[in-house]
């Protein structure tokens, strides 16, 4: 799975020991999940694997996949589809406010172009035949 998250150096918090103890699995099952994938840690200088809370909360989701029966393919192929998803509605959000503004910036011109008059100052029209 390639992320296209920016983690920060203070975001990667937990040591892999710390992070398979607060995902309640074995360090071997993080170093698994990222050689298929479904995780990418962050790096210190010297290559020591660093896991954020966000990797931790993607780790349960993946316990939560494999515990519904879901082999690891079918899960990396899910969080695939999921951060599709994700960029979908994000570019889906990001055109429905471009078409607010655009609507929004429209009324605005129509209220330039027009101009009041008051009803008084119109001249009267008489039809005949």
């Amino acid at each position: 799975m390639t992320s296209e998250r920016k983690v920060t150096h203070t975001q990667m918090t937990y040591v892999i020991s710390v992070a398979a103890e607060r995902a309640g699995v074995h360090p071997q099952t993080l170093r698994i999940y990222e050689r298929k994938g479904l995780l990418e840690p962050g790096r210190t200088p010297g290559g020591s694997r660093r896991y954020s809370d966000e990797d931790i909360a993607q780790m349960a989701h993946i316990q939560e996949l494999t515990g519904q029966g879901i082999n690891l393919e079918g899960v990396r192929r899910i969080l695939a589809l999921e951060a599709q998803i994700e960029k979908v509605r994000q570019q889906l959000n990001d055109a429905l406010e471009l078409a607010r503004e655009t609507v929004e910036a429209t009324h605005r011109q129509y209220r330039r172009d027009l101009v009041p008059l008051r009803s008084d100052r119109l001249p009267v029209r008489r039809w005949t035949r």
